[in-house]
């Protein structure tokens, strides 16, 4: 077997898999796990009628609901990365189905809970807080679920909806089969003029070839892919993006976009001044591309050439452990504490390293509030590959330290908070590698690596986001998303982010087909605003010491205890106002800046 093959999962080594044994050492358990859940939910049905009788059985009914999602949610998170480690797997397929069926059966039995809770009157609800010690630690949720009273609908209405839970997703599940275990690239000549076969994971690491067959060969192979069946993803966006609109329409938003940012209390003025902030500075990408096409020395960029390095180094692998030691140097600033916890996750299993066959593709951390926070990595030996461990420690980290700290109510993130944690890392190993590095040839390198950090996630999730916008506000005006349609729109977008120097072609307009996180609308949109933030902390950190690390370190422990902007205003920085973006476009248009004047 040639050691370009992918492999199976039983050909990787032990050490380079996550411990998810930790979870459940005997899968047996997990059927009785269930039963108990399924147990206490039919239980759970005696708090029906009687939720505010009094403070005493208000509390009872927040610390049952708790326990049983709790355990719920340990068994749906194991049936779920079991089933990432190879999606044909039919075993795991069919865990985290049924998983997702209870998880249905659950939300339906309790959804008696919130419309019960906004029966009482507010006066009630917030005297019984004073009444019973035990519901100071759910205040916020209450006072969060009072917020919400006027798009909570009937009992009835919200067991209806609870029980259709189950179908809503399917888009999602539809789109992550089809691009995960179903859709093939066929193989491409690599560099060596072997015959390699395309998969996501080493996708980028083509484009990012210095040879530019390479890179067009495995562009147009790629996107002919997902063109050979942009009618029927088409079809799958369309009713997904439908079932957001039905959605808020029935719990009575003014739109979908309305209705994702209200759980988080995000005023909408927020994702637009992303969206005019960024295109304010539109002509400093623009700029960047046309240094990119003169140092490229040719007549018309292309798609295909966009992610290629623009200072081309002796090609070096960096092994998994070369990375790990690189993060170590790089995320020092945020103190011996956390890097002794962060070695104890990465001694303990927290993380799953290699691609192999039917893996699910790029990373993530996940977890359940009892479990590690694993972390899925398809690690190439790339420094890209290095930026993507810190980035995802990140998030590992935050619920390391929010798990630790918080109850369950509150032990998750918000995307919002989420995205900065994984930032912060990726900002501080930067500015460690360009604060040491003497070679002016290796900071050309980082300096362009650092634009283009910027450039894939601020501004490219930031068109994601006018994408999005666009797709949700054309159902809202009676529209059907076609392949043609959003085919064309997507075209303009990237018209007009790239700028005159990027030449046009038929294949960059199916690029929105094979985007996982259109199926969870309104997301992209806070990996940008959560770079913005991370910018602002990272350099407090780096400029200001023991006092800005300390109150990072506070922040990753808050999870879900209040609002997204409050809690990053105990970071130090204000997401309200346009401001931090602003200082994320200046340092961009800075690094440009110095780019441009060492080529």
């Amino acid at each position: 077997m040639s050691d370009k093959s992918l492999k199976t999962r039983d050909q990787i080594d032990q050490r380079y898999k996550w411990n998810i044994e930790d979870m459940f050492p005997d899968e047996t358990a997990i059927d009785a796990t269930i039963e108990e859940v399924l147990a206490q939910t039919k239980d759970y049905g005696r708090f029906a009628g009687h939720l505010t009788e009094n403070a005493a059985m208000l509390l009872e009914a927040f610390r049952a609901r708790d326990a049983i999602w709790q355990k719920l949610e340990k068994v749906f998170v194991y049936a779920r990365m079991r089933r990432d480690e190879d999606n044909r797997e039919t075993k795991y397929q069919a865990m985290t189905d049924k998983c997702q069926t209870i998880i249905a059966q659950v939300s339906a039995s309790m959804s008696f809970f919130t419309p019960e809770l906004l029966d009482a009157p507010e006066d009630t609800l917030l005297s019984y807080i004073e009444e019973e010690a035990g519901l100071k630690q759910y205040e916020f949720v209450i006072r969060d679920v009072l917020r919400e009273k006027e798009h909570v609908l009937t009992k009835a209405e919200e067991n209806i909806l609870a029980q259709m839970g189950e179908i809503t997703g399917a888009t999602n599940d539809i789109f992550t089969m089809l691009n995960n275990a179903d859709i093939k690239f066929g193989t491409i000549t690599d560099e060596d003029g072997d015959q390699v076969e395309l998969t996501h994971g080493n996708y980028i690491t083509f484009m990012e070839s210095h040879n530019r067959s390479v890179r067009k060969e495995a562009y147009e192979h790629m996107y002919a892919a997902y063109k050979s069946m942009i009618n029927t993803i088409a079809s799958a966006y369309n009713y997904n993006t439908k079932t957001d609109v039905i959605s808020a329409r029935i719990r009575k938003y003014g739109s979908a976009r309305q209705a994702a940012l209200s759980g988080d209390n995000i005023p909408e003025e927020v994702y637009d001044n992303l969206i005019k902030v960024v295109n304010e500075y539109l002509p400093t990408v623009h700029r960047y591309m046309e240094i990119r096409k003169k140092l490229l020395g040719v007549d018309h960029l292309q798609m295909y050439d966009i992610y290629v390095p623009l200072v081309e180094l002796p090609k070096k692998k960096i092994s998994y452990e070369q990375a790990l030691d690189m993060m170590r140097e790089g995320l020092a600033p945020l103190g011996r504490e956390y890097i002794e916890r962060m070695n104890k996750g990465i001694e303990a299993g927290w993380i799953d390293v290699y691609e192999n066959e039917g893996k699910t593709s790029g990373a993530y951390s996940f977890g359940s509030y009892d479990s590690m926070p694993y972390i899925l990595l398809n690690y190439t030996d790339t420094l890209k590959d290095v930026f993507t461990i810190v980035h995802e420690m990140g998030h590992s980290m935050h619920s390391s330290y929010t798990r630790e700290a918080q109850p369950y109510i509150y032990g998750s993130h918000s995307i919002f908070t989420a995205e900065v944690a994984s930032t912060v890392n990726e900002s501080l190993l930067m500015r460690h590698l360009l604060d040491q590095e003497q070679d002016p040839q290796m900071r050309k390198y980082l300096l362009n690596l650092y634009i283009e950090e910027f450039r894939t996630t601020l501004f490219r999730q930031t068109m994601f986001a006018e994408f999005e916008h666009l797709t949700h506000k054309a159902i809202e005006d009676g529209q059907v998303l076609t392949a043609q349609w959003m085919c064309e729109e997507y075209q303009k977008l990237n018209d007009k982010y790239f700028g005159p120097a990027v030449g046009k072609d038929d294949t960059i307009r199916y690029e929105w087909a094979r985007i996982p996180h259109f199926y969870n609308a309104f997301y992209v949109y806070k990996y940008a605003t959560g770079y913005s933030a991370a910018a602002a902390i990272s350099g407090k950190i780096l400029d200001e010491g023991a006092p800005a690390k300390d109150a990072y370190i506070e922040f990753l422990k808050t999870g879900e205890s209040n609002y997204p902007i409050e809690l990053l205003k105990l970071a130090g920085v204000d997401m309200s106002t346009p401001e931090p973006i602003k200082q994320a476009m200046k340092t961009f248009e800075s690094l440009v800046d110095e780019f441009e004047k060492l080529v």
